[in-house]
């Protein structure tokens, strides 16, 4: 029974109860009811679990849209973006201090997480598949010079998309399935501190589902061998997408002993991801994580391959194709062909004055000559 056919029966409650004690019952009875209801329909969500204290984000219900997710991360990190973010979770912060990387981890196949210790929690409404490209891309333009870190992963997809110059650190990230089996079965194995209980370590969907956790550690362990990328000025930018839960709850069922572990461990294991990244960047980090049922549109991203040292024109396109469009195109090329009319017409007349000027009355130099030529 939805809260509007409730309220109809209440309605009809009203007039024909009198008593102004049963009157208050029933308003309580209804309030308590439609409480319920709402809360029991969980939808998709956008969780903050680690913020610094000069990222203001305010508690609430204010949906956001999958849309705009890309424009939220490009404001935490001091980043101007095309549309004002008209949405009241995210308060204006410091101007000359951001945070040194934001690292947002999308995970599909369900709908909300066990992460008790957050900083908010935000229902996501229109779940269209998005991307980072455009944040990406101005992280690299910006500190190209720099070390930033700009990893975009995808384990499900086996994709891979890395810019800058600490490309190198990450090579070794596990992607393919086969390079999956052969990092679960070395040392510092996360198989070795997991419960898995109903999980079967040989099975396809749950070596996926074991293969995104085991990126997140090793992603955390190279960030430890390396501190030295944490602690410079470059922000750097993580764009995790996680599908195992998808792939399980495909493969058993959503109601299956096997998803229903693997929920809890990804619950745990995020959590502490998030303290860990948090904790290497000097609490100076935002995490973010995106939890979706599923998305309204299949999500297509360009990558390149890790192996690939070749330097070309565009670091962003394996086929060395142009640049993307950029919004200040049409302002330049404005500025440049205006300019060029006025300079074109400024010559045309300037040299037409030039050519028909009369040296005796329109040049100063020659009437002062012809005067001094009759006085003598």
């Amino acid at each position: 029974m939805s809260c509007s056919i409730l309220f109809i029966y209440l309605i009809r409650g009203i007039v024909l109860l009198e008593n102004r004690r049963r009157m208050e019952t029933l308003f309580s009875v209804a309030f308590i009811f439609c409480s319920a209801f709402t809360a029991g329909v969980q939808g998709d969500s956008l969780t903050i679990l680690q913020a610094p204290e000069y990222v203001s984000f305010q508690k609430g219900d204010w949906p956001i849209s999958g849309e705009k997710i890309p424009d939220m991360v490009a404001l935490t990190m001091g980043f101007s973006v095309q549309e004002d973010l008209s949405w009241p979770g995210l308060r204006a912060g410091q101007l000359f201090q951001r945070p040194r990387a934001n690292v947002l981890v999308v995970v599909r196949g369900v709908d909300s997480l066990a992460l008790p210790q957050n900083v908010a929690s935000y229902p996501l409404e229109n779940p269209v598949p998005f991307n980072l490209d455009s944040v990406a891309e101005t992280v690299h333009s910006l500190f190209a010079e720099d070390t930033p870190v700009v990893l975009q992963l995808a384990p499900s997809e086996e994709r891979l998309y890395m810019l800058g110059k600490a490309n190198a650190v990450f090579e070794d990230l596990p992607v393919t399935l086969q390079q999956i089996r052969s990092r679960l079965s070395q040392d510092g194995s996360v198989l070795a501190s997991l419960p898995l209980n109903s999980l079967n370590r040989n099975a396809e969907a749950d070596l996926l589902f074991l293969s995104e956790v085991q990126v997140l550690h090793d992603i955390t362990a190279l960030l430890q061998r390396h501190r030295h990328l944490a602690q410079d000025h470059s922000p750097d930018l993580y764009s995790l997408e996680l599908s195992g839960l998808e792939e399980l709850g495909r493969r058993y069922g959503q109601d299956s002993p096997q998803y229903r572990d693997a929920t809890a461990i990804l619950a745990n294991v995020l959590q502490k991801f998030g303290e860990d990244v948090f904790g290497l960047y000097g609490d100076s980090a935002v995490v973010e994580v995106v939890t979706v049922k599923s998305f309204e549109a299949p999500l297509t991203r360009k990558s390149r391959s890790i192996l690939e040292s070749k330097q070309i024109s565009n670091p962003g396109s394996p086929y060395n194709l142009a640049y993307k469009y950029n919004f200040n195109y049409a302002v330049i090329f404005n500025i440049v062909l205006w300019l060029m009319i006025i300079l074109a017409l400024a010559v045309i007349v300037i040299s037409y004055n030039l050519w028909n000027m009369d040296p005796g009355y329109d040049s100063i130099i020659y009437r002062m000559t012809n005067q001094k030529i009759r006085l003598d």
